[in-house]
């Protein structure tokens, strides 16, 4: 059965020897609920064989989306079902928590017959995620010869170039010549399935220089490979976060990296396809940890999802009772003209709104590594011009506004008091996640609720106080 889409129907879904399965498929490729059910009730009558015979003509992605479109009590049941299509790329393709729960539901050698067909930084990803229990139970089934690379992988930290690495990769020394290159390739049958380009190295396993493939088939078979290579590479160490690797890929423009350890040995490689999925979910997470979503994945367990979102809720009571001690403290101000209690949300809402519009421009040039300490009040006189006129455009709509329906005095004070709090915003979204930073502490994650309330505090202090200070009250 092919694996490859046909090119000449990009938009259609996968056809394998079970026919035309178009009807399983909405107009947005995605798999039908009709047929979810259908797959499930064959399950629930004991017809694993029809189950089996109606997966069997998806694409490997669609299995993984099978996966997890099913309750978690049934993808066991479906896994054992189908376990001749349970392949390297099904497994690749599962969403994290669906492939996890997956795992710990199997049999220790049936995960273990899983992992074996995975390339190495697959079978890292299904293993990194359960109990050590789990990991050792699924290891001992493991032939040495698979399970010391795995073992080695997990030793490595989380998120690291090191979990991240595949060991199979291309290196031989700088004296052959490229005829004996394109021999060994040819003549090799357990070489890695994909590798662009092949690592020079010298006695000592450390990177000299690297060939790509197109030098090498347009190169003559007489030349040295040290007199062709390009020297100047990328090197990753072996514990960089991944987060790190992503940036580097995308400054450089690189296909692959050589992986160095402490001794600036090559131990493995990464390629532009392992990277992919790092940006793409990189930048997620940071977007979903600015709201204290935690990871925001729906497969997420009940009580990860939980813990992860309720003690930012937490942090956010506490600030906005600071917010509310601000009004207090300017209650009889409050009782003497109601205008200031229905105008004081709107001073809030837009300085916070501001300050959210900063404060993720900022976080987003910390992760990608364009702002730094060489150019910090660089960025922080420009983030407050951008403030500064933001502010008296607002200032400007709202305080004609507030003159007309209640008193040009009273439009006179909100008006400065937007401008205020729209600038302290500003200045906000910038400095609270530099410092977080510079504390290394994740701006994504801590940045917003100390925003906020300074965004609120100030803006309700701004107006009432401004408003006490005109003597629009006593």
């Amino acid at each position: 059965m092919t694996e490859t889409r046909d090119t000449e129907l990009l938009d259609a879904p996968y056809k394998g020897d079970g026919g035309n399965v178009a009807d399983n498929f909405d107009e947005d490729n995605r798999l039908k609920p009709e047929f979810v059910r259908r797959v499930e009730d064959a399950l629930h009558d004991g017809e694993p064989g029809t189950a089996h015979d109606l997966v069997e003509p998806l694409h490997p992605a669609d299995i993984a989306d099978l996966f997890e479109l099913m309750d978690e009590d049934e993808r066991p049941l479906l896994a054992t079902s189908i376990a001749e299509l349970m392949t390297a790329e099904v497994v690749a393709e599962m969403n994290e928590h669906v492939r996890e729960l997956l795992v710990e539901a199997l049999p220790a050698d049936a995960a273990a017959q899983i992992a074996e067909q995975l390339d190495t930084d697959d079978a890292v990803a299904m293993l990194e995620d359960l109990d050590e229990a789990d990991q050792k139970a699924i290891l001992a089934e493991l032939d040495p010869e698979d399970r010391a690379p795995l073992e080695t992988a997990l030793a490595y930290p989380e998120e690291s170039a090191g979990r991240l690495m595949s060991r199979e990769f291309v290196a031989v020394p700088g004296h052959l010549t490229v005829g004996d290159l394109i021999d060994f390739l040819r003549e090799q049958r357990d070489l890695s399935a994909d590798f662009f380009e092949v690592f020079v190295i010298d006695e000592r396993m450390r990177p000299l220089g690297t060939c790509q493939l197109s030098w090498i088939l347009r190169t003559p078979r007489t030349v040295r490979l040290e007199d062709v290579m390009k020297r100047d590479q990328t090197l990753i160490p072996v514990d960089l976060d991944q987060e790190e690797v992503g940036l580097r890929f995308q400054k450089y423009a690189l296909i692959s990296a050589a992986v160095i350890n402490a001794d600036g040995r090559l131990v493995g490689q990464i390629t532009a396809d392992d990277i992919a999925h790092v940006i793409a979910e990189e930048a997620g997470e940071d977007a979903l940890l600015l709201s204290g979503a935690g990871e925001g994945d729906i497969n997420e367990p009940i009580r990860e999802a939980y813990s992860a979102r309720v003690r930012w809720l937490i942090a956010n009571l506490g600030t906005a009772v600071v917010a509310s001690a601000i009004i207090a403290f300017f209650g009889a101000a409050i009782e003497q003209l109601v205008a200031l209690a229905i105008l004081m949300p709107i001073v809030a809402s837009i300085g916070g709104n501001a300050g959210t519009q900063t404060m993720a421009v900022t976080v987003r040039a910390i992760a990608t590594n364009q702002l730094t300490e060489s150019n910090t009040m660089r960025i922080l006189w420009r983030e407050f011009r951008v403030a500064a006129l933001m502010g008296v455009t607002i200032a400007v709509l709202i305080g004609a506004a507030v003159a007309v329906l209640f008193t040009p005095q009273l439009g006179g004070v909100i008006a400065l008091a937007m401008v205020v709090n729209i600038v302290i915003a500003g200045l906000a979204g910038v400095l609270v996640p530099v410092i977080f930073d510079r504390l290394d502490v994740d701006p994504a994650v801590a940045s917003s609720v100390f925003v906020t309330m300074i965004t609120d505090s100030m803006g309700f202090f701004a107006f009432l106080g401004l408003a006490v200070a005109s003597g629009l009250v006593g």
